[in-house]
This record gives C-alpha cells, structure tokens and sequence, in this order.
C-alpha cells in the first residue's frame, strides 16, 4: 500500500496536496475540512479559520474555497450551452468571457451536445457542484423549458426568449430585424421576399420566420412557402439549387450569413446573378460577409453586448437575488447594406 505524503508525493511523484494534509496542518479530521469547504456555517469560526490558513499554506484550491468562505462568492460563473460551436452561442460566449476578465471572474462552460434531451436540470447541477456563483443559459433549442428546474438558490439569465417570465432574459429583437430586412427588399421594388429558414425546432429560426411571415402579411403579400436548412452553407447550397431554378425568385432572407453564402454559390452556378437576378440577405452579420463576392447585406446581432448584458444581468442577481431588476432585455439588430441587395430587372 502506497503512503501519501504532506507534500503530496506519491509513489515517487509529486501531486497537489490533498484534503488528509490539510487536516494534519491544521490539527482537526478530514471531515472538519470536508465540512469547511461545503457546510462553513457548521465549523466554530477559530476552526474554520485555521484550516483556511492550513488550506493557504499548502496551496490547497485556496481561491476559490477560501473566496468563497471569506467573501460569499467563487469568482465564477457558469456558461451552458447545447453547442458553443455554431455562430451566435460562440461569439456571446467569447463576448461573456471578456466581460469576465474584465472583473477578474473565472468562467466555467458546460456543453450539452451529448446530453439526453430533457437534461437541462441534471447539467445545472453538475455546474452548481463546479463551485459557480450563477449560470448563464444560451439557447435551449431541443429542450423544454417546462423542466428547466434548477438547484435552490443559484441565479441564472438567460439568452433564450422562452423563459421569458422564468428567468432574466437577455436576447437580440430578431422579429425587427427581419422586418428591417423585409422592408429594404420591399422598398427596392422586390413584389415578394422567399425565406431560407433555420431549423423548424430552433427558436431564432421561429422568431425570424415569424417576423418574414407577419411583415410580408402586414405588407398584404401572401408568403409562399419557406425552406428549411440547418444553418450550415451546405444546407443553403442545397436549397439555393432549388430556388435557382425559379424564375419568379427574385429575393431571399436568409436565417443566417452562413446559409446565404452556400445560396450565393448555388446561384452564381446556375448562372445567376447576385444581386442582378436575385438580392440575399443574410442575418448575424458575421466578418466574413463583407468578404463574400458580392459582400452580404445582413442584419448585424451586437454579440458583444448581448454578452456583456448578460454578465451584469447575472452579477446584478447574485448581488441581490430579491431585486432581479429588468426581466428582460431586447438588444436592438442593425440592417448592414453593402453589394448583395438591388432592385429587381425590369
């Protein structure tokens, strides 16, 4: 049986110290320091006080133990995503973590992409048991909300419109967004805008194709039907070839940049011209459409402050979990011209 030193040497090689030589710096049991580190109201305050020092000492995890015993807070909260891959989830989270390091805040991130569906309340714990002060929730696309219960006491925003009334929320206004782009289509003399949707379980793909759908109506234009993709360019490639071969398509409002790109090259293929014979616009507004041929008209979603409001939501909660403040926040989209947009041929 292998021994355990103070300095953590075991078998020859060196590891962090362990809970056990805390306990005999300090003179008190494993379970005492156990008990310092999860339940410190139950420790006398002169006990609690010499295993911080014993923890200090040792370099036993004493930022975040000792913070958060000495402070009330870990310095650190929690991002949850069902993919921090795709588009939005990526540039909010990069957002939030500028933010973070501004306040010298550590985050944590947690990815769903292969968690059962439903599963939302199993990985909230997981993320309470990591030492975070709150959670952040992205996109909850796949999941019902209904079951989004999570551990008494954490404080959580959100940027997803469907907990809306839950939870403090933080999202862009993509219903006016589409509007806008709806708007310019129209005003160039377009007689109808097609819709090249996101995913039909997605709720920004919802929220865009409500507000393409009520604006053309609102216009008293009857939409014809939209196509479904997944986001990527494939899928857009795949359904400009479709629409490519449809004279009558003269303007296209894509869910997303990366979906206009694929239906860009489909067209250009087909002998197609952007934006002579058909106009596209596409929504995020990524970097790379304005080096698209031609550069991409798009509705620009301002990730850095929706990840920078979704940080001060979450710090104002844990300030003070009584008093949330503004429930919801609506960040508002901007219409970015450039080449891929014209007035129809005559």
């Amino acid at each position: 049986m292998s021994s355990v030193a103070v300095n953590g040497e075991r078998n020859g090689r060196k590891k962090g110290p362990s809970l056990l030589d805390v306990a005999r710096l300090a003179g008190v049991s494993g379970q005492t320091v156990s008990r310092v580190s999860n339940q410190p109201e139950a420790v006398k305050p002169e006990t609690r006080e010499r295993v911080l020092r014993a923890m200090d000492q040792l370099g036993y995890a004493p930022n975040r133990a000792a913070r958060a015993l000495r402070h009330g807070s870990y310095g650190s909260i929690g991002l949850l995503a069902r993919q921090f891959d795709r588009t939005g989830e990526s540039a909010i989270t990069d957002a939030v973590l500028r933010a973070a390091a501004l306040r010298d805040l550590s985050v944590t991130l947690m990815s769903l992409h292969a968690v059962p569906h439903d599963d939302w309340e199993a990985a909230a714990r997981r993320m309470r048991h990591q030492t975070v002060d709150g959670l952040i929730l992205l996109r909850s696309e796949g999941y019902s909300t209904a079951r989004l219960a999570l551990p008494p006491g954490l404080p959580m925003v959100a940027s997803d419109s469907r907990v809306r009334g839950l939870h403090p929320c933080v999202v862009s206004d993509e219903v006016d967004g589409v509007r806008k782009a709806v708007d310019h289509l129209l005003a160039l003399g377009h007689r109808t805008v097609h819709h090249l949707a996101g995913p039909e379980a997605s709720q920004p793909a919802r929220l865009r194709l409500h507000g393409w759908r009520t604006r053309l109506e609102e216009a008293g234009i009857t939409p014809v039907e939209p196509h479904h993709g997944d986001w990527t360019p494939e899928s857009g490639y795949r359904i400009g070839r479709i629409l490519a071969a449809q004279d009558d398509v003269t303007a296209v409002l894509c869910g997303n940049d990366e979906m206009a790109f694929g239906l860009m090259k489909a067209l250009r293929e087909a002998g197609k011209d952007v934006p002579g014979d058909v106009s596209v616009i596409g929504f995020d507004g990524i970097a790379l459409g304005e080096f698209a041929a031609p550069a991409l008209t798009t509705i620009r979603q301002d990730f850095a402050r929706l990840g920078t409001e979704l940080l001060n939501a979450l710090l104002a909660l844990i300030e003070d979990a009584r008093h949330p403040g503004a429930t919801n926040l609506l960040v508002p989209t901007e219409l970015v011209l450039r080449g891929s947009t014209a007035p129809p041929r005559a």
